[in-house]
């Protein structure tokens, strides 16, 4: 029987590869994977392809052969696109108009989030069968360490990923690219390399040699303002950071720098984080008309903190940092922050503290974009804004009370159950 655990076939996980015509001899498939470290290897990247567009287009097969974009109105972003509709130049987070004019005959479908969400869940499930180091990055991918996992499932870490994909798409209907290797930049470097449905391996003795020729801006991080930095001191490529030792690279850009000097010899010490420690919660809306007027801003503001809220609510969240967003009508994005003395999760709190920020930056210009947010998060035992006394704001307590009363009211009768005066008037604001 041949065995080599240097080769896999992509469609049974099987190693028994015929040489002459590397034709699998369990199920007659002919997709391979291979690698010297195919079988030591064991930290990967799992990244849905396009997942609300593949999403979509599993449900609608009229669709299936179109391109297709994810996103909302003629002012709003790209939420995400289809490889067809990539082709053409469509990006997430384009605006709108800009990709309706590079692909004139895609199909835009309004992002359908918790349809998503449940699949997204469903995937996460299967990984976690793996393996309990998963540490989700977004809510269509995440890293996986299956480190010692091949006793568990007899299967080597590389095997069970083949299958593991293979799985997702005939469960729920979706495509998933691999990456494998040794720490978590190469593995999420390698699941980029060969997308849709692809599987690439990184391994010790070729990622620096991989590296080598890649322009800076291929290490994820570095953005265009860092790479003109690097460029005026003739750091171009990957190659002429680790001409440079990590002193002079500490010295020139801080962290940073360091951390860039780590990543050029493919060194990277992260573990999977199971716990996948999040970062922020916020919301954020686009305007279908730019408005300039504080007042409605203000508005809208409040039905932001409001859904901040809820969702810190939902996740037993609190912050100590809150964060305005605004973009103007030039598309300057402008972020204002402020650390407060206490972690806080109401609405009323998070709309105090972010409401003079606002009133500085509502000078009369125009704005397309209204985001608030909270960070440097806690678990809700943290929270205080139930309690504060403000000598400022005696009622403060009182709102604080009257609001987890409508919090309850609203789990009881439904979110709409109870609607306070500035929401009304964003909600029910008649036309004209």
């Amino acid at each position: 029987m041949l065995e080599n655990p240097k080769i896999f076939c992509r469609d049974c996980a099987s190693h028994q590869i015929a040489p002459h015509n590397q034709i699998c001899l369990i199920c007659g498939g002919h997709r391979t994977l291979s690698h010297p470290e195919l079988s030591s290897l064991s930290i990967a990247h799992v990244d849905c392809d396009a997942f609300y567009a593949s999403i979509e287009k599993r449900d609608n097969p009229d669709i299936a052969h179109k391109p297709v974009i994810i996103g909302g109105g003629v002012r709003g972003v790209v939420s995400a696109a289809c490889y067809m509709a990539r082709m053409y130049g469509v990006r997430s987070a384009m605006p709108m108009f800009k990709a309706r004019k590079a692909c004139p005959d895609a199909i835009i479908i309004r992002p359908n989030m918790d349809k998503y969400a449940k699949e997204g869940r469903a995937i996460r499930e299967m990984m976690q069968n793996l393996t309990p180091l998963v540490e989700p990055l977004s809510i269509d991918e995440a890293f996986l360490d299956l480190t010692g996992t091949e006793r568990l499932h007899g299967h080597t870490p590389a095997q069970s990923l083949i299958k593991l994909q293979n799985k997702i798409m005939e469960t729920i209907g979706v495509t998933v690219s691999v990456g494998l290797s040794y720490n978590k930049f190469l593995a999420k470097t390698a699941s980029d390399l060969d997308k849709p449905f692809g599987f690439a391996v990184l391994g010790r003795a070729d990622a620096i040699d991989f590296l080598t020729d890649k322009p800076v801006d291929f290490i994820f991080g570095v953005g265009p303002a860092f790479a003109r930095s690097l460029a005026k001191l003739g750091i171009q490529t990957i190659a002429d950071v680790r001409n440079r030792d990590d002193a002079y690279m500490m010295k020139q850009f801080g962290e940073s720098g360091l951390r860039l000097a780590r990543l050029a010899r493919a060194e990277d010490r992260r573990k999977v984080n199971p716990v996948g420690d999040r970062k922020s919660v916020s919301a954020e809306t686009t305007f279908n008309d730019d408005i300039s007027d504080p007042e409605s801003l203000k508005d809208q503001l409040w039905t932001l903190c409001v859904k901040t809220a809820d969702r810190a609510k939902a996740k037993g969240l609190t912050g100590r940092v809150v964060t305005l967003k605004l973009k103007t009508k030039q598309f300057e994005t402008i972020t204002r922050r402020r650390t407060l003395s206490q972690s806080v999760q109401l609405a009323d709190t998070i709309f105090t503290s972010l409401e003079p920020l606002l009133s500085k930056e509502a000078n009369g210009r125009e704005f397309r974009l209204l985001g608030a947010g909270i960070s440097d998060l806690s678990d809700d035992s943290a929270s205080s804004d139930d309690f504060a006394v403000d000598l400022l704001d005696p009622d403060a307590s009182k709102r604080s009370q009257a609001e987890r009363a409508s919090d309850a009211a609203r789990a009881k009768f439904g979110k709409n159950a109870i609607v306070k005066g500035r929401e009304f008037r964003v909600r029910y604001k008649p036309d004209g």
